[in-house]
């Protein structure tokens, strides 16, 4: 059975401890008292995948079995994540590779020739060849790109989209691609690291129009318009593994040689040039293994997977702190294979971060977040150039969601070189700033001060935060808000968690 999370005191025999900072590592010694908040080990996995995907398939809930729902002569779609689920690059074989494989055979048995795969990118950026072949491995690319039958949803092409509801009177329309709106049944894909989205609020975010993500009614009109069946993966990702795999371990259990492998990882990432130290850490491979597969009926698989993963991430945490200290490794969701800006490293450190819980944040509001991270200022112009303008010309006029959305967010949804970018090229939607933005809003509202540890002066003032050379430093620029005494909580975050926090 996996070690569960727990809290941790620090006194006078706690070691340094271990934080994320951006691209880089460091150890930290945390003053006297801070509670540290473990991640649990990762969770038990399944004995066989291949056995626990036939037999979800074959035992579903709510829903007849796969086989019975397959026959010839139908359309056969299966739909799978995006890049940016599970957030980081998993090792080969991918898990989702797996799941599709075994759909596929099942699909020959029935005698099923139409299938085509579709690629849930919403307005994420499009995935290369060579990406896709790490996903779905080699023998389901080859069999599918070659002949046209491997998309990925395009969510501006006005004619591959199917519309549910064209909207109106201040509704936003619902529109689905065309091809999942017309077939006989849709399998849906998907991997499963922690409490959030699922079901057919996927096809809606991932499959949808601009407008179709929130819209109010989506998921009820893709319910009653397209048959779907859900096939969830609950992965456990080690984030390190080989040499790095003591990283994922608590500091005391480091041995000798896990800590002389540690001091040559952190010197060597050091003394390395910011970019390429980003370019490192973004192209990272990750190992995932899975701990439950459920299939069946949308909405029964979601809240199965749900409740799993969140019994497994939970962690029972007493009250609120005045400051919360948090690393933000490097990749984000959205800097795979990329270079993490400033933007996103913001939204990583603190959207999961004071984000990690079951609902009560776990620092008081008012109070403050320290955080580790450079807040270099290094863009890819391949994946997000609408981010460069985001940055240097719209947060200096406004902050506001209400504002940004108002004034600015229209503008860069309809400017055309972008959304050329986003269809032809590799790079994310124009708008895809403005809701990392709308997401970090509500983050920034509950918290005081917020400071960075390490990071780019004009970067962190242009996000609105401060900037320290160090912890003592940032203690002692929150201190007017939380005083000389605060309670302070460290989030140990190489690993998913929800803390419970009474």
């Amino acid at each position: 059975m996996a070690r569960p999370g727990f809290v941790l005191e620090v006194d006078e025999r706690t070691p340094p401890l271990l934080v994320h900072d951006g691209p880089r590592l460091r150890t930290e010694q945390f003053p006297l008292g801070t509670e540290v908040v473990y991640p649990p080990d990762p969770a038990t996995p399944v004995d066989d995948l291949t056995e626990a995907i036939d037999a979800a398939c074959a035992h579903p809930v709510g829903s007849d079995p796969l086989a019975d729902r397959l026959r010839p002569g139908m359309r056969l779609t299966l739909v799978f994540d995006d890049l940016s689920s599970p957030g980081v690059r998993l090792r080969s074989p991918d898990v989702r590779g797996r799941v599709v494989e075994r759909v596929l055979t099942l699909a020959a048995a029935a005698g099923v020739d139409d299938v085509v795969l579709v690629g849930a990118r919403g307005l994420e950026r499009r995935s290369t060849d060579t990406e896709l072949r790490r996903v779905l491995g080699e023998r389901v690319f080859r069999s599918f790109h070659g002949d046209g039958r491997l998309l990925q949803h395009d969510a501006e092409d006005r004619d591959g989209l199917t519309v549910l509801d064209p909207g109106g009177d201040g509704a936003p329309e619902v529109a689905i691609h065309r091809r999942v709106a017309e077939s006989d049944l849709v399998v849906l894909v998907h991997l499963v690291t922690r409490p959030g989205a699922g079901g057919l609020e996927l096809i809606a975010r991932g499959l949808g129009s601009p407008a179709t993500a929130t819209a109010p009614r989506a998921v009820e009109l893709i319910g009653a318009a397209v048959p779907v069946f859900a096939l969830d993966a609950v992965v456990s990702v080690q984030r390190y593994g080989g040499r790095l795999e003591f990283l994922g371990r608590r500091e005391w259990e480091w041995g000798l040689a896990a800590q002389g492998a540690y001091q040559a990882v952190s010197r060597g990432l050091s003394a390395a040039p910011s970019r390429w130290a980003d370019r490192l850490a973004g192209g990272r491979e990750a190992s995932a293994t899975v701990s439950l597969v459920t299939a069946g009926d949308p909405t029964a698989v979601a809240a199965a997977s749900a409740a799993h993963v969140a019994e497994h991430l939970r962690v029972q945490v007493d009250g609120q702190a005045d400051v919360l200290v948090v690393g933000a490794p490097d990749p984000t969701p959205y800097s795979i294979d990329s270079l993490t800006n400033p933007v996103l490293a913001l939204w990583n450190a603190l959207v999961p971060g004071v984000g990690a819980t079951t609902g009560t944040p776990l620092v008081r509001e008012g109070g403050a977040v320290v955080l580790y991270h450079p807040l270099s200022t290094q863009f890819s112009a391949l994946h997000h150039p609408s981010y460069v303008d985001f940055f240097s010309s719209v947060l200096p006029v406004t902050a506001d969601p209400a504002r940004l959305a108002e004034d600015f967010e229209s503008k860069f949804a309809e400017d055309p070189w972008w959304r050329n970018l986003y269809r032809t090229a590799h790079a994310f939607h124009g708008v895809h700033p403005f809701h990392r933005w709308y997401e970090l809003a509500p983050v920034l509202a509950h918290c005081g001060d917020v400071v960075a540890v390490g990071a780019d002066r004009a970067a962190a003032s242009r996000l609105g935060l401060r900037a320290a050379s160090t912890l003592a430093d940032a203690l002692e620029i929150v201190a007017a808000g939380v005083g000389h005494s605060p309670r302070i909580r460290y989030l140990r975050n190489a690993a998913p968690v929800s803390a419970d926090v009474r």
